[in-house]
């Protein structure tokens, strides 16, 4: 069994406190402990960080993009290894797993590319003789909260543009899943980076993760996760008035239009329900089908979804792995339960067989309304209820009745429907013919209570700036 310390100003630090335990849920067992951070521990950090920041800001920004660079090459070359750390804890699927692993190299390489491009602003003046210029700088040291599902790729997400940008940074992983996170300090401690910039603190968020986002030192926290967390987060950082960044849930809607290719709805929101197990707050959570073709569409689905197999991803080249912890297992049988009390119909799934691990079937239910919990709450598991509609208004409409707006899909061959459909669907992304899974150069963004501000691309790169007006005067007058 493998321990792991924080890793603070470039060192992992001895630890005389208490240790949490990392369970593999395909199969219960304990993979690792490790260090829970005290709140000295995570003051050290951010001390440390806010030390690093100033000397790490001074450096050209094509500097700080090599040392992203090399971060990335030393993923590559352990990538194997990496992908066995996410397997084991979180569950996923080999190629998922794979998948995340090389993206996050990408991901950090195209952050880096940034470091020439991004750009202030002179602005015109109402006075004679003066120039404004908006200068863009780091905002300072930046909080970093992870979840467990996509935990790897996460660390860079927020990493990456905050260092290229001279921000320096503290990173709290998921306490179901902060193996592969100290794995990655591991790869920051073989690098060049210097000492202070990345620091890595697990434990209890009413420790570390209230500390982060409360610290007056602390710039600005980041976080994905849970409504509920993001706002304990927007309530801790009110008290220094830091910019706060939230990706929070998700209840993304499918819209199966009936001039749609079914084959290719059935396939595509196949893909995006049973995406990592189902454990995805971007992925296809509810489907409202056409009233004429929605007969065809659920046969076609519930023979599809019937077809996935379920298994340890260590052992088997199975469709899913398990969900995370036994809290997944009970929130996704307490929804479907409720669902069935109210006539909800099982077509497939919904019956847990192997008890090993914490293995969930992929599910569908019809004989749903729009306004029952199953269809308005995030459900977090590989369950997809189907309800029909009668015309575009009515779809669109439930559709955006919901507090989440992450995510959305429509499926059509009609360009007059997908066009209207992109203006009128109050989601931060729409995804039109295909599977949900956003871009690194697209922008990841909510409504509603899916979060504030965003992630990717140029405007996820502007989220760690703070803008700096200069007005000069000068005088004209030959010397």
């Amino acid at each position: 069994m493998t321990t792991y310390y924080n890793f603070i100003n470039g060192e992992f630090v001895p630890h005389k406190g208490d240790f949490f335990e990392v369970l593999n849920p395909a199969n219960k067992e304990v993979i690792s402990k490790v260090a829970s951070a005290s709140l000295d521990d995570v003051q050290r950090a951010i001390e440390v960080a806010k030390k690093a920041q100033k000397s790490w800001e001074e450096k050209p920004a094509i500097q700080r993009a090599n040392h992203l660079k090399e971060i990335a090459n030393l993923i590559r070359k352990n990538a194997d290894f990496l992908t066995h750390v996410l397997m084991q804890e979180q569950g996923k699927t080999k190629d998922l797993a794979s998948v995340e692993i090389h993206f996050t190299a990408d991901y950090i390489d195209y952050t880096a590319e940034w470091a020439r491009r991004y750009e202030g602003e002179i602005i015109q003046s109402d006075r004679a003789n003066e120039h404004i210029y908006l200068y863009k700088s780091a905002i300072g040291v930046i909080g970093g909260i992870l979840p467990w599902n996509f935990p790897f790729f996460l660390i860079v997400r927020k990493m990456a543009p905050a260092l290229l940008t001279g921000n320096t940074i503290v990173i709290k992983p998921s306490s179901e899943t902060p193996n592969n996170a100290f794995e990655f300090a591991k790869l920051v401690s073989q690098s060049s980076l210097p000492k202070g910039v990345f620091n890595l603190v697990a434990g209890k968020g009413s420790i570390v993760g209230h500390e982060l986002s409360s610290n007056k030192d602390i710039g600005m926290v980041s976080l994905t996760g849970s409504v509920e967390a993001g706002v304990k987060v927007m309530e801790a950082a009110a008290k220094n008035i830091i910019k706060v960044s939230l990706e929070l849930g998700g209840k993304a809607p499918a819209i199966v239009c009936k001039d749609a290719d079914i084959d290719l709805a059935v396939e595509a929101i196949k893909a995006s329900r049973i995406c990592n197990n189902g454990q995805v707050c971007n992925c296809a959570e509810r489907a409202y089908v056409h009233k004429d073709i929605y007969d065809e569409f659920v046969d076609k689905f519930v023979k599809a979804m019937s077809k996935v197999s379920v298994g340890n991803t260590l052992k088997g080249n199975f469709d899913m792995g398990p969900l995370v912890n036994q809290a997944g297992i009970d929130h996704a049988l307490g929804m479907l339960e409720r669902a069935k009390a109210k006539g909800a119909i099982v077509e497939c799934g919904g019956e847990i067989i192997d008890t090993s691990g914490y293995y969930f079937p992929a599910t569908v239910l019809t004989n749903v309304k729009h306004e029952d919990e199953i269809m308005q709450k995030e459900i977090f598991a590989p369950i997809l209820p189907i309800t029909k509609f009668n015309s575009l208004d009515e779809a669109i409409d439930m559709a955006n009745d919901c507090e989440y707006g992450l995510t959305s899909s429509i499926y059509t061959q009609n360009l007059d429907i997908a066009m209207r459909a992109s203006r009128e669907i109050k989601f931060g992304e729409t995804y039109i013919n295909r599977e949900n899974f956003e871009a690194m150069q697209g922008f990841h963004a909510g409504f509603r209570k899916s979060g504030i501000g965003g992630a990717d691309g140029k405007h996820g790169l502007e989220e760690y700036l703070a803008t700096h007006v200069v007005y000069l005067q000068y005088n004209s007058k030959k010397q």
